[in-house]
């Protein structure tokens, strides 16, 4: 017989709140849609320092991160937590604005990695120890909000949704 699960957000720097899902299948929407087809949704909070926090377990047996779509409402600074439960030994090689950083977890460890995500957009991570990748630890972070005035394109107005 399996054990009950876990509480995975225990100790998560993650919103209780729910998150408005209804808009993953627009054009021009806040995250991927279908095509993490595992995992939740989870939010980041921000603190009133301005820094956006949030926490992401790799629960024991099942290989992928937890949640698997961390939403940050704005470019800025965040303050990653990454928990591995898990009994073996797994990585996280994270965006952060056009490099990467590279965290080592270790079974049953954690750690924390200060990613700086200027721009909205989809900002993939994943394990590359063994075939972990290749078996489903990947997840992502969307992070909303409008392209900078400096850095947008000179055309015409486009439709939003």
């Amino acid at each position: 017989m399996m054990a009950p699960p876990k509480n995975r957000r225990e100790g998560a720097s993650v919103s209780d709140t729910a998150v408005d899902v209804s808009i993953l299948d627009s054009q021009n929407g806040i995250t991927l849609g279908r095509i993490l087809g595992r995992g939740t949704v989870g939010q980041a909070e921000e603190g009133s320092d301005g820094v956006m926090r949030g926490t992401i377990r790799i629960p024991e047996d099942e290989l992928v991160y937890e949640p698997g779509v961390l939403v940050v409402p704005h470019g800025g600074t965040l303050e990653l937590t990454l928990i591995n439960d898990d009994k073996n030994t797994h990585c996280a090689v994270l965006p952060s604005n056009g490099d990467t950083q590279f965290l080592w977890l270790v079974n049953h460890s954690k750690g924390m990695a200060t990613l700086e995500l200027d721009g909205p957009g989809y900002y993939w991570y994943g394990s590359t120890t063994g075939n972990d990748e290749g078996r489903g630890l990947t997840g992502a972070i969307v992070v909303g909000g409008d392209v900078p005035s400096e850095a947008r394109l000179d055309r015409p107005p486009q439709p939003r949704p």
